[in-house]
């Protein structure tokens, strides 16, 4: 049943659909109700936090359309389990009401809300309580060395971590056994990320070979060089003129490299996109990872982006044999080279290269 707009609160609307949010700080849309008149409304998206249910379970039902939720959280009983969100701010992906959730962030509450004091996609009020920061501690020495938890979820996360071995390996560490990933990652053909190139396994490989802990100068400046304002919608129908695409800031190059410049010579933090992917290139990254011994994760499943959306999903399972993991990454890479989506992609000349 669609909901009356009259009652549509922006606010609202983003903490109930962090991938809504994620997309207003992209760029791809001008605020949520501008998401929600376009898309939201047809989607049957919720507007209120209060008006989640319990995620469904797997296989989904056929003729059921699965909510960005039930992709994130699907066969996972919040109720009984216990569970970690990395970088939740003002939209959790699981509410404390829910079950038994740890918040990790890189800073703390309160230094988060000032950090994010002007960003308008932001209702600093809401921003989660953190109950440890995950800086230059391991994930396990934050959080106690201990405790484990079931499942992990992370929204938009994964591509702004300078280390994404290290990252993962740590994750593992304070998994169970029979525990989860569940990762949300932004799809570069669609994102502001749109002109850049897929991260390739050698700087992955410098990054966890130099044990890095902030992006590197390289990556600052290709991230502000590069980024651009991206109309979704477009990107998906094949209309973009890349050579048209506006810059987020007015002299790009002049402020990557200033950028650089403050992080070698005064230690100063930039959040920057270190990593970017579609699916197909996460894939045959993480199964170049796994073939050095590099990653303990199969794929348990994935959702790949849906038409007009800007983001795909992974459930990462802890593993140890690496001919298992190996195949579920290659099975991933398969089974999106042979997706409806894929190849209609290729038919009408879009956006993928791998």
């Amino acid at each position: 049943m669609h909901q009356d707009t009259s009652e549509f609160e922006e606010a609202d609307y983003l903490a109930a659909n962090p991938d809504v949010a994620a997309a207003v700080r992209s760029g791809a849309f001008s605020s949520g109700a501008d998401h929600y008149a376009r898309h939201g409304r047809h989607e049957n998206r919720v507007t209120k936090l209060s008006e989640r249910s319990a995620p469904l379970r797997l296989p989904f039902p056929a003729g059921v359309s699965p909510s960005r939720r039930d992709k994130f959280l699907a066969n996972l009983d919040l109720h009984s389990l216990d569970g970690l969100e990395i970088g939740a701010l003002a939209s959790p992906i699981v509410s404390s009401s829910e079950g038994s959730v740890f918040y990790v962030d890189h800073a703390d509450t309160e230094t988060l809300r000032t950090k994010y004091a002007n960003e308008p996609s932001i209702d600093v009020s809401r921003i989660v309580q953190v109950n440890a920061v995950w800086g230059e501690n391991t994930l396990r020495d934050c959080i106690g060395k201990d405790r484990k938890v079931d499942y992990v979820v992370a929204s938009h996360v994964i591509e702004h971590v300078p280390d994404l071995i290290t990252w993962l390996s740590e994750i593992r560490s304070i998994l169970r056994p029979t525990g989860t990933l569940r990762i949300a990652v932004p799809d570069r053909r669609y994102t502001f990320d749109y002109l850049r190139f897929e991260s390739r396994l050698h700087d992955v490989l410098d990054a966890y070979l130099k044990r890095a802990r902030a992006p590197s100068p390289r990556l600052i400046m290709e991230h502000n060089n590069l980024i651009r304002h991206v109309d979704c919608e477009a990107a998906w129908n094949g209309t973009i003129d890349p050579d048209a695409l506006r810059p987020h800031w007015p002299t790009p190059a002049r402020i990557g490299l200033e950028a650089a410049l403050n992080a070698i010579n005064h230690g100063t933090y930039y959040d920057t996109h270190c990593w970017v992917f579609t699916p197909v290139s996460f894939a045959d990254l993480f199964r170049e990872i796994a073939d050095l011994d590099l990653l303990g994760f199969s794929c348990g499943h994935f959702f790949e982006t849906s038409q007009n959306e800007i983001e795909f999903f992974v459930h990462l399972s802890p593993c140890d044999d690496k001919n298992k993991i190996l195949a579920s990454w290659v099975n991933m890479k398969a089974t999106l080279l042979q997706s409806t989506s894929y190849q209609r992609t290729i038919r009408e000349g879009g956006t993928t290269k791998s």
